[in-house]
């Protein structure tokens, strides 16, 4: 499926807003699995969502009620819209696929873009 790219991040005080865009080739997003991850320093990565058009989203716990992960089919991206940020939410977030249509946690993850900080802070 090709690199991914993503985009969008930046820096805003706790309780803000932003979304994440992460582009694809080809059909990538609507043939899929795709996730976002994030990274801190000093931490391991960590799965923050997960969604393919065959299956209803999943979210790690302590994103639940305030991200949201979509699939814009036309555009070929995947977007994560991100509410109500934390000060423990500031990581690197990157995007990666699955080479299959439903999600599966022992299956690898590739494509790995180079990331989109986010930083939540007073």
């Amino acid at each position: 499926q090709g690199q991914l790219m993503e985009s969008g991040g930046g820096s805003v005080q706790p309780g803000g807003s932003l979304t994440l865009s992460c582009t694809a080739s080809g059909n990538t997003v609507r043939r899929n699995c795709m996730g976002w991850f994030r990274q801190a320093p000093g931490k391991e990565r960590e799965r923050v969502a997960t969604s393919t058009r065959l299956d209803t989203p999943s979210y790690e716990d302590s994103v639940k009620g305030r991200f949201t992960i979509s699939l814009y089919y036309a555009k070929n991206t995947l977007y994560l819209q991100m509410n109500n940020l934390k000060t423990d939410d500031t990581s690197m977030y990157s995007c990666a696929a699955q080479n299959r249509a439903v999600c599966a946690p022992s299956d690898p993850w590739t494509g790995w873009g180079r990331g989109t900080q986010v930083t939540a802070a007073s």
